[in-house]
């Protein structure tokens, strides 16, 4: 089993930086791809950024290519997510969530889930 914890949330003016934090418990973490999605107030779940359990591919939700990037390191037990230029609309509460052997895919199942990290973006 892996227990995750999502960090580094928080506020800041559109066209800033936020770097979030995934931290896993468990054994063989490095086995594990990573995604992450966010939930605004009234809308359904949206896929951000994925990561293979090998770190050697990455997928990233339209809305944020471009701006967003997912990183891990494996020695941490961790997986990153550095959000560049941010903007009102990314406003959200994020979750990391892991799958075994999985490949960070938006489609992928994942079956852990962490509570969550509110980011706000101001205008």
């Amino acid at each position: 089993q892996v227990q995750l914890i999502a960090s580094g949330g928080g506020l800041v003016q559109a066209g800033g930086s936020l770097r979030l934090s995934c931290a896993a418990s468990g054994r063989a973490f490095s086995t594990y791809a990573v995604g992450w999605f966010r939930q605004a107030p009234g809308k359904g779940r949206e896929f951000v950024a994925g990561i293979a359990w090998g770190g050697g591919s990455t997928e990233y939700g339209d809305s944020v290519k471009g701006r967003f990037t997912i990183s891990r390191d494996n020695a941490k037990n961790s997986v990153y997510l550095q959000m560049n230029s941010l903007k009102p609309e990314d406003t959200a509460v994020y979750y990391c969530a892991a799958e075994r052997i999985g490949t960070g895919s938006r489609f992928g199942r994942y079956e852990y889930w962490g509570q969550g990290t509110q980011v706000s973006v101001s205008s």
